[in-house]
């Protein structure tokens, strides 16, 4: 990989006040400046503290998006440690199980994920050592108590004679070798989750060149098709065991260059087959899956539209004048669109973020031919002239989920400099200056992967669209009993079950506003309570006649002997009334039951107000109440 290839993708998430690079120099010596300063106040917590904490993190982030790489990463490492307490942090003990060495690749991928808020705690077991730390229970690599553990082998270490000498096998002997690979390796993810409960990270087997040349392609089993049948069994065991997850060493070659990718210099002199790009951006790699394993991910898209969503200038240019097809100039923000619309579709909530008179902009919205969101896409829209980092406050309390949920993209540098210094919680999207690269800016951003994709996460945008229906009925009302009848509400609260097991294992990690104990469970644990006889768990359906809002509270109750004991009960803040909230809550803790209907209507609603009556605190409020240091907010 080229140095300016690792440096445009090593960090497009990473802030700039500018389009015009600063010296790294210069920024080495603000930050160290910002440091040294905060190492003199006497008030750690004070504004001045806060304000210098967020500045130099914001130019490590800066500094790590211009040149990531060997060089810059210690010098981003060491500064980041001194920031520690300073700035919400989430800690990841990652324990690698290797065929090869990675020592070099560990500056890289700490300076890559601090600069995501990830702390992250390096144990690297022996040298191809990585059969018999799996399967000893009493292994290094077990008593480090890992959160992550990355299995990285290549298939030259697992099977020499697929990779390097395919050519003098028989069919036969093909089969075999695909079969011994393929028990090998669930063998080792089956040994790893007995043994362990953390995350596991699995390489897929990179397709080697094929040793015949293009005949590889002419026969049958054919060296790629062998490796092929052997990812495919890999990521079949991923997929039987829960956070096990299949990392496509093949992709990332695809997206690079094999030839780029590979340095064989380093290989035969210090067993690393990558070339110093690649490492960059295998760590990149790494920290898609450790931002949402840590919970370092957004569940809001706030759009600009002027020269983002369309080119040019709706309030000047008008419907005819924007540039918005499928053709240039306006295939780039076409495409764009399309980036956004495919997010949408992985559960992230989107809205608008604007400078711009109404109903010019929602004219261009609604009926302009080259638009691919619609207002139905957007939960919520700030079409004014008020401040972005105000309206992005707003717009955090319309859909109930913390500040630091959201992710904001604006073409103009003013305008993100200014949500940074001003809604310094938010994560802003540095866009670059082109926009025929918009779109994959916004693809590349680590803050909007997930590892797993639920039913409610499919439909979180048809139902927080929905939520702005309901919110215009609520308006205008004359009552709040009369808001409830008119919603007519459902609920279902039935035991857990494998098809809702992920979803509610999600609402424990996620839902701090109405959480009772926010007490934080994974699948496997929620799968542990379920199967015991002291323990029910419950989930939580809502339906109105405007949509169904999916499965949005857990009830979770231990029994000791004749005492039933409320563990956790949690709702998340989309599509449920308080007193629905109180009565649902207190059902599903208290009662053995598989199924129950509740129809609420404006007479039940009449009752005496208690904690879960009153108006739930956004969760930016919460977690600050909690002390809560992850992304909150309701799902």
């Amino acid at each position: 990989m080229t140095q300016h290839a690792a440096q445009t993708h090593a960090n497009t998430d990473a802030p700039g006040h500018s389009n015009t690079p600063k010296p790294a120099a210069q920024r080495k010596a603000e930050i160290d400046a910002a440091l040294s300063r905060l190492a003199e106040l006497h008030d750690a917590t004070g504004p001045e503290a806060q304000s210098l904490a967020v500045a130099a993190r914001v130019e490590l982030q800066a500094l790590w998006h211009a040149d990531a790489g060997p060089a810059t990463a210690p010098f981003v490492v060491q500064r980041f440690e001194r920031l520690r307490g300073r700035i919400p942090l989430a800690p990841c003990r990652v324990a690698f199980l290797r065929s090869f060495t990675v020592e070099l690749a560990l500056p890289i991928l700490r300076a890559q994920a601090f600069c995501g808020g990830i702390d992250v705690t390096p144990h690297v077991g022996e040298f191809n050592a990585y059969v018999q730390e799996i399967i000893d229970p009493a292994s290094p690599v077990y008593q480090f108590k890992p959160d992550v553990a990355i299995l990285a082998v290549q298939l030259r270490d697992v099977s020499p004679d697929l990779a390097t000498r395919f050519a003098d096998l028989s069919s036969e002997s093909v089969d075999a070798l695909v079969e011994d690979v393929s028990r090998a390796f669930t063998g080792w993810i089956d040994a790893f989750r007995a043994n362990c409960a953390a995350h596991l990270i699995v390489h897929l087997m990179e397709t080697p060149e094929p040793v015949q040349g293009v005949l590889d392609a002419q026969t049958n089993p054919s060296q790629s098709e062998a490796v092929g049948r052997i990812n495919d069994r890999i990521k079949a065991a991923c997929r039987a065991k829960r956070n096990v997850y299949a990392l496509d060493i093949d992709a990332l070659m695809s997206r690079y260059g094999r030839e780029t990718m590979h340095d064989q210099r380093r290989w035969l002199m210090a067993r690393m087959p990558l070339a110093t790009g690649a490492v960059v951006a295998l760590c990149r790699q790494w920290a898609r899956f450790l931002h949402p394993i840590t919970g370092k991910v957004c569940k809001a898209l706030v759009c600009d539209l002027d020269n983002t969503l369309w080119g040019g200038v709706i309030g000047e240019d008008g419907m005819t004048g924007i540039r918005l097809s499928a053709e240039h100039p306006g295939a780039a923000f076409q495409e764009l669109q399309r980036a956004i619309l495919d997010l949408s579709a992985r559960g992230i909530i989107l809205a608008v973020c604007s400078k711009n008179n109404h109903d010019d902009a929602m004219e261009a919205i609604r009926s302009h031919p080259g638009m691919l969101l619609k207002p139905d896409h957007f939960a919520a829209l700030r079409i004014n002239w008020v401040d972005k980092a105000s309206n992005l406050r707003d717009i955090a309390k319309e859909l109930n989920i913390g500040v630091d949920a959201l992710a904001f993209i604006d073409d103009n540098p003013v305008e993100r400099a200014w949500v940074r210094e001003n809604a310094p919680e938010v994560t802003v999207i540095e866009l670059p200056t082109d926009p025929y690269l918009y779109a994959r800016t916004l693809r590349d951003s680590l803050v909007f992967e997930r590892l797993t994709l639920t039913a409610e996460d499919k439909e979180r945008g048809r139902q927080y669209a929905e939520n702005r229906v309901r919110s215009e009925l609520q308006a205008q009302a004359g009552s709040l009993e009369e808001f409830y009848e008119s919603l007519r509400q459902e609920v279902v609260i039935e035991h857990v079950t494998p098809m809702t097991l992920a979803r509610v294992a999600q609402l424990t990690n996620k839902t701090n506003q109405f959480n009772l104990t926010t007490r934080r469970y994974t699948e496997e644990q929620i799968q542990s309570m379920s199967d015991s006889e002291d323990w029910r768990v419950y989930s939580i359906k809502v339906a109105d006649r405007f949509g169904d809002n999916g499965l949005v509270g857990v009830a979770i109750a231990q029994f000791k002997g004749a005492v039933r004991e409320i563990d956790s009960v949690l709702l998340t803040g989309r599509g449920t009334a308080n007193l629905l909230t109180r009565t649902t809550a207190g059902l599903a803790a208290a009662f053995f039951v598989t199924s129950i209907l509740l129809t609420i209507n404006a007479k039940r609603t009449k009752a005496t107000r208690s904690l879960p009556d009153q108006p739930a605190a956004s969760d930016a409020e919460a977690a600050k109440k909690e002390g809560a240091t992850g992304h909150g907010g309701g799902a």
